[in-house]
């Protein structure tokens, strides 16, 4: 039976990963997926998804006006079965789009992976993670730490200097050199004026031993 997924997390927990390694193993067994992306995020490129480990994929772009049903039905009238719906970026979704997305379940029987940001750097409901928490059959979290070892559940916009933007729209696209990923503690100290957050911090390389293990004293 077809559901609604709705994916959240803080920034960088693999959200985009997930997506891509879900649509991996739809085409593995011969079954056609469509990926969707907002317009509005070409940090990669137009109608490119890809995540901070490399993997990448070609998605279509949709607009915030757009009726993701009709950009379904359309996919499969051109191209033939389809057995995945999955959203990059979902939060960006309006409430419209949601609802729609709950059709291509209801009225299509596809089920539809959705994959966002729960908050924005304020600490609010982004329109399309509301709606999703309200709407979406399952819900599930994907989980990242904060700097502090916590876990991370909030986002921090930051300035050059690593210090809390507090203000300003909701949507202004970035990445690693804007936004944080940090506990509601952390959130509340950095938000409130109390020190800054190193933008770039120190990054181990995966499966590589310590250089000092192993050696006698």
């Amino acid at each position: 039976m077809a559901k609604l997924y709705f994916y959240y997390s803080a920034m960088n927990a693999g959200k985009t990963t997930t997506l891509l390694q879900s649509a991996h193993n739809y085409h593995e067994r011969g079954m056609r997926t469509l990926i969707l992306t907002p317009a509005l995020d070409n940090r990669y490129g137009e109608g490119i998804v890809a995540s901070r480990i490399g993997l990448q994929a070609r998605a279509m772009r949709f607009a915030g006006d757009e009726n993701l049903l009709t950009i379904a039905e359309r996919d499969i009238d051109s191209r033939g079965p389809l057995h995945c719906v999955l959203v990059d970026e979902a939060q960006f979704l309006s409430k419209a789009q949601v609802w729609q997305l709950s059709d291509v379940v209801d009225k299509l029987g596809i089920p539809v992976l959705a994959y966002g940001l729960r908050t924005d750097f304020r600490g609010e409901l982004f329109e399309g993670s509301k709606y999703l928490l309200a709407w979406a059959d399952n819900l599930d979290e994907i989980k990242t730490i904060c700097h502090t070892g916590k876990k991370a559940t909030m986002v921090v916009r930051v300035d050059e200097h690593g210090r809390a933007v507090t203000q300003g729209p909701q949507v202004e696209i970035g990445g690693n050199d804007r936004y944080v990923s940090v506990s509601r503690a952390e959130f509340k100290s950095i938000t409130g004026g109390d020190g800054r957050i190193e933008l770039q911090q120190s990054v181990l390389p995966l499966g590589e031993s310590d250089p000092d293990q192993g050696k006698s004293t």
